[in-house]
């Protein structure tokens, strides 16, 4: 009866051991949003660490002005003086002239206010304003923008208007606008304004406009940077940069749910930013590890140039990583540089070369070393040496011959 007890605990140790494993590892599974496409990335190595449907064309609302702010920044000086356009004054909410105060065509405003009005209240108006004093219109700025979309090597972008309403032709994907994002954020202008929580902006008329930062994560469990999107057809955007401890990831979320509360793109960005400083990379090849055979030819003795051909195991000695996810899985590759073939490389007291991991922006590289077994090149290269000794053999029979006969032609005389 005791045996049986004990039998029956141990079996119910055994199930909630593996309930709890199985518990931890459901833990790690990715987070769930109302957000239709999203991504992370780490701004330091450009790993994609979380995607959903990152490479689909979205519309980007108001995210679109990170790309209209970095054209403003390559062409105005912050003191230089914008004009406030027809076009700007007729431009829906959000407005600073339909939201705040009517503002007169003609008035002007610095190229630095302009900034902030932009990216922290995402003026609709201001960006029209951007357009027209970088442009002559805002067809021809829409021109600038997409040749800096060529510039980006964005495969999947197009865009029409210096604002983000909606245009059907005008579009992004989540991975894109990360590097959009990415490339705003280096400018120290746009990630000032990024990162201002509030200021007071004002025209050469007097008008002061009191703004705030419509990123209501700013400032929150480590979030320097974002900006905003919605329009009906695209839905909830966010763009979101965080640094924690040093490590900088900026996340995106397009076509997320406008609840009455304006909560759910917030939430969705939390749970991706989270769940990514969390994620550990996945091992792809273990340390000290066999990725495969490679032919190599080498020189036994450098003072001959005889080739010698060897199929040599290649060994990696460190732990090769990469974040487990789809995009990650398609674009992997993996390439082989062979860079040193001599004696000592082949036995393996060198690298012999490089591994090289990439994925789109991402590339690695770890040392490779051969691991043929001692006995292999030794084997390899008594042939040649025995060789050259009865090479010398002969050279100094020749030579011992050659002189004798010399010698016995002296004697004759």
């Amino acid at each position: 009866m005791k045996w049986k007890n004990t039998s029956l605990l141990l079996t119910f140790i055994f199930i909630f051991c593996l309930s709890f494993n199985v518990f931890a590892d459901n833990s790690a599974a990715l987070p769930e949003i109302y957000g239709k496409a999203a991504i992370t990335v780490d701004m330091q190595t450009n790993e994609i660490i979380y995607e959903k449907n990152a490479d689909i064309k979205m519309y980007p609302a108001s995210t679109t002005k990170l790309l209209t702010a970095i054209l403003l920044e390559e062409n105005k000086k912050p003191g230089d003086m914008l004009t406030y356009t027809a076009d700007a004054k007729s431009q829906p909410p959000s407005s600073l002239n339909r939201d705040l105060h009517a503002i007169e065509v003609g008035d002007t405003m610095s190229a630095e206010d302009v900034m902030d009005g932009l990216l922290m209240y995402s003026a609709n108006d201001l960006a029209y304003v951007v357009a027209e004093n970088v442009s002559k219109d805002a067809s021809t700025f829409s021109d600038k923008m997409n040749e800096e979309v060529k510039k980006l090597n964005l495969k999947n972008t197009h865009f029409v208007t210096p604002n983000g309403l909606h245009n059907p032709d005008h579009y992004t994907t989540p991975y894109d606008m990360s590097v959009i994002a990415r490339q705003a954020f280096k400018i120290p202008r746009v990630q000032k304004a990024m990162e201002r929580p509030a200021n007071t902006i004002k025209t050469t008329k007097g008008l002061a406009f009191p703004i705030k930062n419509t990123n209501k994560l700013l400032g929150k469990d480590g979030c320097i940077a974002g900006k905003t999107g919605y329009t009906e057809p695209a839905g909830r955007c966010l763009v979101a940069i965080y640094d924690r401890n040093g490590r900088k990831i900026v996340g995106v979320v397009m076509d997320s749910v406008y609840d009455p509360a304006d909560t759910y793109v917030f939430d969705d960005m939390e749970k991706i930013i989270n769940w990514s400083y969390s994620k550990d990379p996945v091992v792809l090849h273990e340390k000290n590890s066999i990725l495969g055979r490679k032919e190599i030819s080498y020189n036994p003795i450098s003072f001959i140039g005889i080739k010698k051909s060897l199929d040599v195991p290649i060994k990696i000695k460190d732990d090769v990583t990469y974040y487990n996810n789809d995009l990650n899985k398609k674009d992997l590759k993996e390439t082989i540089n062979i860079k040193n073939t001599s004696v000592k490389a082949l036995k393996g007291e060198v690298p012999l070369g490089t591994l090289t991991v990439s994925q789109r922006e991402f590339s690695r590289n770890y040392n490779i070393y051969s691991n043929l077994p001692k006995y292999t090149l030794a084997k390899n290269i008594i042939p040649f040496y025995a060789a050259i000794f009865i090479l010398v053999l002969l050279f100094i029979f020749i030579l011992a011959s050659i002189n004798k006969r010399r010698s016995n032609r002296r004697n004759y005389l």
